[in-house]
């Protein structure tokens, strides 16, 4: 449904009898809202049907270029599916393409959403002022004010600077906004403007709050697909650990569980232990059912993202990248080791998340995960034409998890938060051929400092060979491990300690895993000041993402440039041009197999 108002200046009659039957009839076709059960089919259509995992993956150290210098499987002539993830990859505008997955097709689908709430929430007010207020406009209402409290808070996430508090997110020049749409458009081209990101948080914090109370899962047919009460305080969980106000983290997490000593068991996912599924799409359509305690919220949108990971591309989540998440070591699955038959390496693999598919071979292919296998709809079976689906499930009980064990972390309960990480990793050890390996070991706070202290050292003494100039095994953890920058990004009364830094390292590569191709990790990537090199081309060139983090100038290429038409009628663009990187050549490695594990 379009909510466009159009305005008629007037109606030229003419004058003729035969022609008086169809004039009679009205020229607009288009349903009028009229009462609250409208409302309520209204918003099944308010939901954003656009995904934007795939520039977001394209962008973060999920992604590697196929085609750069590797120490196995480089190739020269693989293509990308299209010059969008050239850009992204690059850290570039994105620019080539406005079709599905792109920028420009996650800013329409969002504001498109965005305005059919503030449809529902005009009619709602003029219901009530006609003196026909309900629990159940209510609940429309509750459901409509976090439905555009979550889109403008992904809009930000996507096209603005990472949250700094309200201090430093308060400057419209250095960190803007999203225009913040609260009233259907009424005129042709009206003026937005960008203001301050602190002005944008703080709207997204009112209407959430407002809505927050108002949520009622009785009227809802099917209540995952909408804003039941789990998946707005799901919402409201991410929202509050983004601005790190940890006790609200904490707070509503267990609001989502139903309690702080709730067995959360139930809210994680199976789907490996399913011997009856055999392609993607099959596995896609189990994860994603709404059926499952830990699915809160899920989302069909366009998308062919599944193309652009699955075939045989440029840009995949192989070698550095595998082996920092799904092909890599883990505090407690470090021993589940195997071997490549071609390259003849051996490494460590995780050995229980969803499923995972390879394209092309192991030398040079992609992995690709169950989650994003897609949902074809045929419109005309025999032309072979119709819509490509995912299912985003937006909200789940991995997340809200991962969240609760974080609160945890920086209010001074690590034993909690263990607790909490250890639900995870136990959640992950029901495949059949895990229970039977027995090479896992068993999950302990000592098992936790002991893996990530050293896989944290090893980054170090890589990022030492860099700057003196020296060979070193890069690929040594593949940066697991990484520097954590967040009280540089988002100052904090709650300051992360040496004595916590192991337990955010795990934290941090737990979510990386959890959140493989949904878009997650570039997020996590800017609240937590995570510095990201790509390899780009046979040439090598090398770009490395926030580099300057020390200083607090953060690099500008973490928020994406808003599309060209949206700049075109009149919103200001994002200045991208900040302090970069230089570009430089990546040291010359000979092509050889060499094992990642020190001995």
């Amino acid at each position: 449904m379009k909510l466009k108002y159009l305005f008629l200046a007037g109606i030229a009659l003419i004058a003729m009898s035969s022609c008086s039957d169809f004039l009679d009839k009205p020229t607009d076709t288009r349903v009028t809202l009229q009462n609250e059960e409208q409302l309520r089919m209204l918003m099944i259509s308010a939901y954003p049907s656009g995904n934007y995992a795939l520039p977001c993956e394209m962008s973060s150290d999920n992604v590697i270029d196929n085609n750069a210098p590797s120490m196995t499987g480089v190739r020269f002539n693989l293509d990308s599916y299209n010059r969008n993830d050239d850009e992204a990859f690059a850290w570039e505008d994105i620019r080539s393409d406005s079709g599905s997955d792109s920028p420009s097709s996650i800013w329409e689908n969002f504001y498109n959403s965005i305005a059919t709430c503030n449809a529902a929430l005009q009619k709602a007010e003029e219901l009530e002022a006609a003196g026909e207020g309900s629990d159940k406009l209510n609940a429309i209402k509750g459901e409509a004010l976090v439905t555009r409290a979550y889109c403008h808070f992904i809009l930000a996430n996507i096209f603005c600077m990472p949250w700094r508090g309200e201090q430093l997110s308060n400057n419209p020049d250095e960190t803007p906004g999203i225009p913040y749409a609260t009233e259907p458009e009424t005129t042709v081209k009206p003026h937005y403007e960008r203001g301050s990101l602190a002005e944008t948080y703080a709207k997204i914090r009112k209407d959430l709050e407002d809505g927050l109370p108002l949520i009622n899962d009785g009227y809802y047919e099917v209540p995952k697909y909408h804003f039941n009460k789990q998946a707005a305080y799901a919402f409201a969980s991410r929202f509050y650990l983004f601005t790190r106000e940890y006790e609200k983290v904490l707070e509503c997490a267990n609001q989502v569980f139903g309690g702080a000593d709730v067995d959360v068991t139930p809210y994680l996912t199976d789907v490996w232990t399913q011997t009856t599924l055999n392609y993607d799409y099959e596995y896609a359509r189990y994860y994603a059912n709404t059926s499952h305690q830990r699915n809160f919220l899920v989302i069909p949108t366009y998308s062919i993202m599944d193309r652009h990971i699955s075939g045989r591309h440029r840009y995949a989540l192989n070698r550095e990248a595998a082996r920092a998440t799904l092909r890599g070591p883990g505090p407690t699955w470090e021993s589940c080791r195997y071997i490549n038959n071609t390259t003849k390496e051996t490494f460590a693999m995780f050995p229980c998340f969803q499923a995972l598919w390879l394209n092309g071979g192991q030398e040079y292919g992609v992995w690709w995960a169950a989650s994003i296998g897609e949902q074809f709809e045929y419109t005309d079976k025999i032309a072979g034409i119709g819509y490509a689906h995912i299912m985003r499930c937006e909200f789940t009980g991995e997340e809200v998890l991962l969240n609760r064990a974080e609160a945890k972390l920086f209010l001074g309960d690590i034993d909690g938060c263990v607790a909490d990480l250890g639900i995870w990793e136990n959640g992950h050890r029901n495949s059949p051929s895990v229970i039977s390996d027995g090479r896992m070991i068993a999950w302990s706070k000592e098992a936790v400092v002991d893996f990530y202290t050293r896989a944290e050292n090893g980054y170090k003494q890589y990022l030492d060979s860099l700057h003196l100039g020296k060979e070193y095994n890069e690929r040594i953890y593949f940066g697991i491990a990484r520097p954590i920058n967040i009280d540089q990004v988002c100052p904090s009364t709650h300051q992360l300690t040496a004595e916590m830094m192991p337990f955010m390292q795990c934290i941090q590569h737990f979510r990386r895993i959890e959140f493989i191709h949904n878009g997650m990790r570039w997020f996590d990537i800017k609240r937590l000041g995570l510095s990201v090199k790509h390899v780009i081309g046979k040439d090598a060139r090398v770009e490395i993402l926030n580099p300057n983090i020390s200083s607090g100038k953060l690099d500008k290429r973490l928020a994406f440039q808003i599309p060209n038409e949206i700049i075109a009628a009149g919103i200001t663009p994002s200045n991208r041009n900040g302090e970069l990187t230089t570009p430089q050549q990546a040291p010359k490695r000979q092509i050889t197999d060499v094992p990642y594990y020190p001995n």
